[in-house]
């Protein structure tokens, strides 16, 4: 008869030998899954060198790319805006690099730079919003009109147009010198632009608002809004920013917004540099676009110079 000790070394054999089996067992597993473990990383380390060599070299052709635009860019843009008037607006946070190449080529297709100011961060602050609504009729020249609307974006889009840019009635509606520099001095002393050679601007058909990258939706909303504005009072607006640019976005996102704006993102670049300036001639005779490498195009099919 066995005994009780009998069947207790049996169990702990038992259990013994389990346990060696499973420790054995996954030692070749965890062998098997380490090796093909190992494999695999090896062949994602792979991936990952051969796709940073794609990337280099892409980014090699794009850097020659742009060199060649913007060694080509006057000449691209000669004559697209013959005697064109653009009024140009810097949105806080706009590179001045920016502004100031976007300029020139505007000149160099033969249009004029006729105001040029700068919003400062007041004129898009929600927390200034109500002062400014309420400051706008008070500067509104006489003969002009404001929407029926109570967004601030909207209204002081509306003052700046009537100071800026052309009434769709004709040159000879155009706010007088004297009526636009008082309402830009009010604006500029009360905080919300810089105006150093805008005080005193000459008529303008179009306007072209310049943006950085960044993003704040509450701001980005009311520049959009805003351009809305200057392209409904002039003869079109285009709204140019760099990439990642909250308020080009915003346009984008607004069906009525993009139905009468060009848009431009990419700005740090020299073909969306050309690009703002087609769009502008295309804006002048009436159409719209989307244009940058967000976009994923560059060039509006702008009608010949007259």
């Amino acid at each position: 008869m066995m005994s009780l000790r009998y069947h207790v070394v049996s169990i702990a054999a038992i259990l013994l030998a389990l346990a060696l089996g499973v420790v054995l067992g996954a030692s070749a597993l965890s062998g098997r899954v380490l090796g093909a473990l190992t494999t695999d990383r090896d062949e994602l380390a792979g991936q990952v060198v051969a796709l940073r060599g794609e990337r280099a070299a892409v980014d090699t052709r794009l850097q020659a790319t742009e060199r060649l635009v913007a060694a080509g860019a006057p000449s691209t843009v000669a004559g697209v805006l013959p005697g064109r008037g653009v009024a140009v607006v810097a949105a806080p946070g706009a590179d001045p690099a920016d502004v100031a190449t976007v300029s020139e080529l505007v000149t160099r297709a033969g249009g004029r730079v006729t105001g040029r100011l700068a919003l400062t961060d007041a004129a898009l602050a929600p927390d200034r919003a109500d002062a400014l609504r309420a400051l706008v009729p008070r500067l509104l020249p006489a003969g002009a009109q404001l929407p029926t609307t109570t967004d601030t974006g909207a209204l002081t889009g509306s003052l700046l147009g009537s100071l800026l840019v052309a009434r769709p009635g004709g040159m000879d509606e155009q706010t007088t010198g004297p009526e636009a520099r008082t309402a830009l001095q009010a604006l500029s002393e009360a905080g919300y632009v810089q105006a150093p050679d805008a005080l005193d601007p000459a008529p303008g058909e179009l306007a072209l608002v310049v943006t950085g990258g960044g993003t704040d939706p509450a701001r980005d909303s009311t520049l959009a809004r805003m351009t809305g504005e200057l392209d409904r009072v002039g003869a079109g607006a285009v709204l140019a920013g760099r990439t990642g640019s909250g308020a080009v976005t915003a346009v984008r996102n607004d069906s009525a917004l993009r139905s009468g704006l060009s848009t431009v993102d990419g700005l740090e670049g020299p073909s969306s540099q050309v690009a703002t300036v087609l769009a502008l001639r295309e804006q002048a005779d009436g159409r719209t676009g989307l244009y940058g490498p967000v976009a994923g195009t560059f060039t509006p099919q702008t009608a010949p110079a007259p």
